[in-house]
This record gives C-alpha cells, sequence and structure tokens, in this order.
C-alpha cells in the first residue's frame, strides 16, 4: 500500500509524462504483467471520472494496467453504487487516494444546463438520473448574470459540479469518512483540460 501523497505525486508526474508526449516503459502492457494481475490488483488511486470518450484516466496520468481502479459515469456524478464502487475499492484494495476527474466542456454538465432551461414537460424522465445529480451545482448560477455568458457558465457549473461530487463522498459515506479520519483516505477534486491535456488538482490537496 501506498500513502495517498505518494499516489497524488505518482499521477501528477504520470500527467506531466502525458502531455510532453514521454510515456514510461511501466505504462505499456506486456504479458509478464497480466500474468502478475491474475493473482490480484493493488491499484495506486480511485478515480471517478467522466465517460466521455476522451477522458481515459489510464491514459491522461500516464499508468499501466492494475495501476488505477477507474469507475466512469456521465458527469463524474455521484449515485449509490458508485459510492458503493469506490469504498469497495479503498476497504479491498487499501487504496488511499480517490480523485474525482471531470473535465473541460463536459457534455452532461451541458446537457444539464439546456434540460434545466427546457419546460418541465419537455425535459427527458431518462436524463433525470444524470441531470438530477448536477442540477444543484447549475441552478445556483441561472440565476446569477452568467445565464448570459454560456461558456463562463458552463466552466463554473463543471468546477461546482466536480466539488460536488468530492464532498459527497467525503461526507455521504460513514465508510470513507472512517477512512479518512483513521486510515489516511483522501479524496481530491480534479478538472482535465480537453484543450492542453493538463489535469488541475484543485480541490481538497493536502496542506
Amino acid at each position: 500500500m501506498i500513502s495517498a501523497r505518494e499516489a497524488l505525486k505518482l499521477l501528477q508526474e504520470g500527467n506531466k509524462r502525458f502531455v510532453t508526449g514521454f510515456r514510461s516503459s511501466s505504462s505499456r502492457p506486456s504479458q509478464r504483467q497480466r500474468d502478475k494481475l491474475v493473482e490480484g490488483q493493488n491499484p495506486k488511486a480511485i478515480i471517478l471520472g467522466c465517460s466521455d470518450s476522451r477522458v481515459p484516466a489510464e491514459m491522461i496520468f500516464d499508468q499501466g494496467l492494475g495501476d488505477l481502479f477507474v469507475i466512469r459515469v456521465a458527469g463524474n456524478v455521484v449515485a449509490p453504487s458508485l459510492v458503493a464502487s469506490v469504498e469497495f475499492a479503498a476497504e479491498r484494495f487499501e487504496t488511499r487516494l480517490v480523485v474525482v476527474m471531470g473535465h473541460s466542456q463536459c457534455g452532461a454538465v451541458q446537457a444539464t444546463i439546456e434540460e434545466l432551461q427546457l419546460p418541465i414537460a419537455k425535459r427527458s424522465h431518462n436524463m433525470h438520473a444524470i441531470v438530477g445529480r448536477i442540477q444543484p451545482s447549475v441552478e445556483s448560477f441561472l440565476d446569477t448574470e452568467l445565464k448570459h455568458d454560456s461558456d463562463q457558465l458552463l466552466e463554473m457549473a463543471i468546477r461546482a459540479n466536480i466539488r460536488s461530487s468530492a464532498n459527497h463522498l467525503r461526507h455521504g459515506s460513514p465508510i470513507l469518512e472512517d477512512l479518512i479520519e483513521k486510515n489516511g483516505l483522501l479524496v481530491v477534486g480534479t478538472e482535465y483540460s480537453l484543450e492542453t491535456g493538463l489535469v488541475d488538482f484543485f480541490d481538497g490537496l493536502p496542506i
């Protein structure tokens, strides 16, 4: 088991390699790695990220097979099954770093903004499973001048949604709360830039 701080440093270094285009040899899968992982796994970090096809965590952090326990859902929202997945990995594998990773130009957040501006009768029932969880991070901005600046509104809503998901994990699970208090679990909120490839670690960093 490695500490949350160590894992955080490894991810930050991996993202720098990704941006510059120099992948480490350990991130390239091999038969030896596959054989070793048959016996079990010991992921460095748990990543709760968006399902967007442009945001593959293993590539963005330049990590290899077995290095990350990745959970992906549109809008990196937190629902009971996703909390359970984080709990499972944190308890079973003693992984001490949880990274909530949103990204620029998030389609799920944009869809939420658009849905909330439609008459209630025209809103999608199925989309509510996602929209309903992102809505609290969006609707407060719709009552401000940001509603007239779609780019800024989306940017602010994305950040708010990341913080909301990270806080939900920190305070919405007795198991995770206990691991944070007693076992050094760290939940960090980040945003990946589609434009630059950089991951901004902006929420919940250790002092």
